[in-house]
């Protein structure tokens, strides 16, 4: 049980949790813990022992925890959904990546075992962005990876001109010529990408007489894309702004986020007639 004079191990236990809950000894001793203190906190149970060279809060993230445990590092699609970027479809299971030291414990997940194009720091347990985006390349599908790449550059996680400093091999030569921070979501690189091959100009999130617009294709065919938010009062807007549009001379095709990622032929089966008649022309 703890006691009044656990002070000590209390603070190794504070300053893990500010290192975001597992951490190496070795840090914590760098940066003025004892060893005798670490072990006290292990002993109260502040702190537990996750691997030889790694201790955790008993509240520690369970993904983190287990890298810890398991000697990998968490990447591709996990890293990015835990970074808050738009990724289609969460994995059954943790993608991590090998940070090339000690032994992979054989984890249940996928093992990326690419050079990282950024050095990985050995205290770091969730990857750097730009390895993130590496191994999201060599992993995803390329819609998959280049929404992931396009939601990063539109959170500022990272910036284009850096990116295009660094020695990408692979699929990521591709995506770091193709990478825009214009998507507002991995739903408009999808439709970007796949009207490419149209050749009209399509531009995204634009504003015609105060209304934003999903899509805007040649100069008068709109593309609008509901999500699941498009109900009650908000349906009754988007009704009310289609037909104010349509009197100012636009056509409106609006379709269900469903529709795009599941169903896209009927979607560009719409487009492509709204387009043989001209209706995307002023």
């Amino acid at each position: 049980m703890a006691r009044m004079d656990d002070a000590p191990a209390r603070a190794v236990a504070t300053r893990t949790a500010e290192l975001g809950g597992v951490v190496r000894p070795t840090r914590l001793i760098r940066e003025g813990h004892s060893r005798h203190r670490i072990s006290q906190a292990l002993q109260c149970g502040f702190v537990l022992r996750v691997r030889r060279d790694w201790i955790a809060l008993p509240t520690a993230d369970a993904h983190v925890v287990s890298a810890a445990r398991t000697g990998v590092v968490l990447s591709c699609v996990t890293a990015a959904d835990r970074r808050g970027l738009w990724v289609a479809e969460r994995p059954d299971k943790p993608h991590v990546a090998y940070p090339g030291r000690g032994r992979v414990d054989g984890p249940a997940a996928v093992v990326h075992w690419q050079r990282a194009i950024v050095p990985r720091h050995p205290d770091l347990l969730e990857d750097e962005i730009e390895n993130v985006l590496l191994t999201v390349a060599s992993c995803q599908p390329y819609e998959a990876a280049r929404a992931i790449w396009d939601s990063a550059l539109n959170k500022k996680l990272v910036d284009l001109a850096h990116l295009r400093r660094l020695p990408w091999t692979g699929a990521a030569r591709r995506l770091v010529r193709e990478a825009s921070p214009w998507a507002d979501s991995g739903l408009e690189t999808f439709v970007i990408v796949r009207l490419r091959w149209m050749g009209l100009p399509i531009r995204s999130q634009i504003w015609i007489y105060g209304h934003r617009v999903d899509f805007l294709i040649g100069d008068r065919l709109v593309l609008q894309v509901d999500g699941g938010h498009h109900v009650g009062a908000q349906r009754t807007e988007d009704i009310r702004h289609d037909a104010e549009l349509m009197l100012l001379g636009y056509h409106v095709i609006r379709v269900g986020y469903e529709q795009v990622m599941n169903r896209w032929p009927e979607v560009q089966e719409q487009i492509m007639h709204a387009v043989a008649q001209g209706l995307h022309k002023a």
